[in-house]
């Protein structure tokens, strides 16, 4: 089977003027984190899960995809984007098509049901799903694109597929919020999944990276981009602190998958920007 490298990247929450609505310089988190990930080899494709824009605005979509459009187009390498609960439907569509764009920005992919695409780089499947609940954190993959996704398994790629989507199906017991905003109905995408060629299914959302398994199926989770969140925090509190990451997900060698966490050199790493009690829905200042 073919090797594959994606670099994955999730949550940018870029808006028109740069900063996201907790006022962080989120275009400066994208681009370092692409400058840092410049001399990352054999990059086939990169893969945006979500939260493109966090106003949903056409600025903040056209935003990512100059900065990531350029990184691929200096590289000859397509890019692939899906929504995610920040994002609106109708603006994300405006600026990225079916969001399976070549290196040149043409728009590669096959669209299904609401903002689920397809496309192939060099013999690898990428199907992206919308778990975008409008008004909503947490996630759901409607049956419209369960429907949709099994008739696109049902016949294998050469190298495998990969599903990409927001919403992670897989929880951790160490942080209770994400119970709270996950996706609501993973165990109907597990049976799509089932005995199909897919080969890892890739999240955002969390802002934290995590690892775990959908039907014995490889789920990862890679860490934000904007802002990460700290898991030390006490397990009622969700603290988000600087320092922008990405995955790199090989695909095919002798240990597949394989995923290595990339972290931006950033010298304001770990210092907070929020903390908020899951009890009360409000920020603090200061642990109990």
């Amino acid at each position: 089977m073919s090797e594959h490298r994606i670099l994955h990247l999730s949550d940018p929450h870029l808006t028109g003027s740069g900063l996201d609505e907790d006022g962080v310089d989120a275009a400066a988190s994208l681009d370092r984190i692409l400058h840092d990930a410049r001399f990352v080899p054999d990059i086939d494709v990169v893969l945006v899960t979500g939260d493109i824009a966090d106003d949903g605005s056409a600025d903040g979509c056209a935003a990512v995809l100059r900065r990531v459009g350029g990184f691929a187009r200096e590289r000859g390498i397509p890019h692939i984007y899906t929504t995610g609960n920040h994002d609106a439907r109708e603006p994300f569509a405006k600026v990225f098509g079916s969001a399976h764009l070549g290196p040149d920005g043409a728009d590669l992919g096959t669209s299904g049901p609401d903002r689920a695409a397809v496309s192939e780089v060099s013999g690898l499947r990428i199907i992206t799903l919308d778990s975008l609940v409008p008004g909503s954190t947490h996630g759901v993959v409607g049956e419209e694109q369960l429907a949709w996704l099994g008739d696109m398994l049902s016949r294998p790629a050469p190298a495998g597929s990969v599903v990409a989507l927001h919403h992670p199906p897989i929880v951790t017991a160490a942080s209770p919020s994400m119970e709270q905003v996950n996706l609501r109905n993973g165990e109907r995408l597990a049976e799509v999944l089932a005995g199909s060629d897919v080969r890892a299914v890739l999240c955002g959302h969390y802002h934290a990276q995590l690892s775990g398994f959908l039907g014995g199926i490889p789920v990862w989770v890679t860490p934000g981009v904007v802002t990460r969140i700290d898991l030390t925090a006490p397990p009622h509190l969700v603290r988000g602190v600087l320092g922008a990451g990405a995955t790199v997900v090989e695909l095919g060698g002798p240990f597949s998958p394989v995923f290595h966490t990339l972290h931006a050199r950033d010298p304001r790493a770990g210092e907070q920007v929020y903390l908020a009690d899951t009890r009360t829905g409000q920020d603090v200042t200061a642990e109990e």
